[in-house]
């Protein structure tokens, strides 16, 4: 099922892909100044294309939007709280994770990668109170373990909130609670402002600065 965000981007394109073909079927071509204004509407349509994916968090249209961009990849630091349902045999921490955020300017989705396990994110969400020079990431997520590992640590859901300041962030701090009954606090660091990353030993690996934990 899309979500809103490419709702948005599809029906935009879809409409000014028909309508440009509409004018040049109807011998209406922009190579002709009187026809030109007639393809604004398909201009605008492209437009909303662009300005979801690229344009919003360019210089000086960043500033308009004032949404915090976290596209890349984070370290992050796990510190589960005493009280958390840890099973035995589990990692209490602190625990180094790798996370990888992909971002327009009406989505946001969050890949989670630990050495044992992957969690993504759903119901994502950015709020950015206007003039406050920070904002609140949150969304649920669901877990799934390697494997090996699920009769220790089986499926979970959870949520996670991330409070970040600026409109580049290079750090930020967050906290999770899960079906589990485990909750913590996280640490991130900006590795880079890729995605291209697809496990936890390629996230390891561009990390200078990485832990075995």
């Amino acid at each position: 099922m899309m979500n809103t965000a490419t709702t948005i981007r599809t029906g935009a394109t879809i409409a000014a892909t028909l309508y440009t073909v509409v004018l040049v079927v109807l011998g209406l071509y922009p190579s002709e100044f009187r026809y030109l204004f007639a393809y604004i509407p398909a201009v605008v349509g492209y437009g909303v294309l662009v300005f979801d994916k690229w344009a919003w968090h360019w210089p000086v249209i960043h500033r308009l939007t004032g949404r915090p961009w976290v596209t890349g990849t984070w370290r992050v630091i796990l510190s589960p709280s005493p009280e958390s349902h840890i099973p035995e045999g589990g990692n209490r921490g602190p625990i180094t994770t790798y996370m990888t955020i992909e971002q327009t300017y009406w989505s946001l989705h969050a890949t989670l990668r630990t050495k044992e396990s992957t969690s993504r994110s759903s119901n994502a969400t950015v709020g950015a109170p206007e003039n406050s020079g920070s904002a609140e990431i949150g969304f649920l997520y669901d877990n799934t373990p390697r494997v090996e590992h699920q009769n220790r640590s089986p499926r979970h859901e959870g949520a996670c909130r991330i409070a970040v300041t600026g409109l580049r962030p290079k750090a930020a701090t967050g906290h999770y609670y899960t079906s589990r009954f485990t909750a913590g606090d996280m640490d991130f660091t900006l590795l880079n402002h890729s995605t291209d990353y697809g496990t936890f030993a390629e996230a390891q690996a561009a990390d200078p600065e990485h832990s075995d934990n």
